[in-house]
């Protein structure tokens, strides 16, 4: 499969002018490439030569189609492609390589509100625990856990740091985020305290080929498949489930931020999020938890309980008047 045509050139025009991150452009190109797919099977040439009938056809076939896995795609994967498709198209225009942008009738499908995985905070101690050791790798990689953790950054912001982007007196670490984006946030003594043992007991072990924080066994700069398997091998061995992922702990810095009490704002601002909309969420897995709690901890809150309820309501609405409760 290929791209469609034109296709590269809003790919360099997002890259240079909207800064998008390599992660992000590589789902934009798949997402292109599957349009460039319909498009070859329609014997449609290129984007610039498709109709509004032929745009929204795609919607329609890309809802029929199945992942590598063999499973549909889902609603925000769907919704993420079509939303590449119509820029793409409003790219075209702006270019002069078409009159008419024919995806303004392109409508992506409602959101699905689902609430992030997270772990609990003895679950967090737990696979802090299992990175433990004086090994120059076991302190990599408690130094990475700690600052996932701590600050909440994405797996691509923690690989791109390099040593002087963490400052251990001010307890901060500065990163690259989505956008370029920079934002500093703070860590807590334990992650300041871990990174402090990587650098001064492990990284120079490791023989570094950069000035980046955290490397691979042959120095070079770690890779986000590096990041991932480093934390999902320290969650096997902590007997956590093995969705666990980089992004875990992101979820769980900013849900233990808002039980804890802090501003939804704040932790927008942590987060570097552009919006508080994408931050609410965690408003919700708290909510979500605290029912979790009322239902395991009220005598009057289970299933049993609230059937047993309503049949005694149903009695009392039905009994002789003369029997009925004052």
């Amino acid at each position: 499969m290929a791209l469609p045509p034109h296709a590269q050139s809003y790919l360099d025009y997002l890259a240079a002018e909207k800064g998008l991150s390599d992660h992000s452009l590589q789902a934009y190109r798949r997402d292109l490439t599957l349009y460039g797919t319909y498009l070859d099977l329609e014997d449609i040439g290129s984007p610039t030569a498709a109709d509004t009938r032929a745009v929204t056809g795609f919607a329609v076939w890309l809802r029929s189609q199945q992942t590598s896995r063999g499973t549909p795609y889902a609603k925000s994967s769907i919704a993420r492609t079509l939303v590449a498709v119509r820029g793409l198209h409003r790219h075209l225009v702006r270019e002069g390589l078409t009159d008419v942008d024919t995806a303004t009738e392109l409508t992506t499908p409602p959101p699905q509100r689902k609430l992030p995985d997270t772990l609990s905070q003895s679950q967090v101690e737990s696979l802090l625990a299992a990175a433990e050791g004086e090994e120059p790798a076991q302190r990599r990689d408690l130094a990475m856990l700690e600052l996932l953790y701590s600050a909440g950054l994405r797996i691509s912001e923690l690989i791109d740091l390099d040593v002087d982007d963490v400052d251990l007196i001010e307890m901060s670490v500065r990163c690259i985020g989505k956008g370029s984006r920079e934002r500093i946030v703070p860590i807590g003594r334990m992650a300041a305290a871990a990174v402090d043992a990587w650098v001064l007991h492990g990284r120079a072990a490791m023989t570094p080929k950069g000035p980046w924080l955290f490397c691979n066994s042959r120095g070079g700069r770690l890779s986000r498949q590096g990041g991932h398997k480093i934390v999902k091998r320290h969650a096997v061995s902590a007997g956590l489930p093995d969705s666990v992922s980089p992004h875990t702990l992101r979820h769980s810095f900013a849900t233990h931020l808002v039980e804890g009490g802090a501003d939804i704002r704040v932790v927008q601002e942590l987060l570097g999020h552009a919006s508080v909309n994408t931050t609410q969420v965690y408003t919700h897995t708290s909510q979500a938890r605290l029912r979790a709690l009322y239902d395991r901890a009220h005598p009057r809150a289970t299933i049993a309980d609230a059937d047993a309820m309503g049949a005694e309501a149903q009695r009392v609405t039905t009994a002789p008047r003369e029997d009925r409760p004052a």
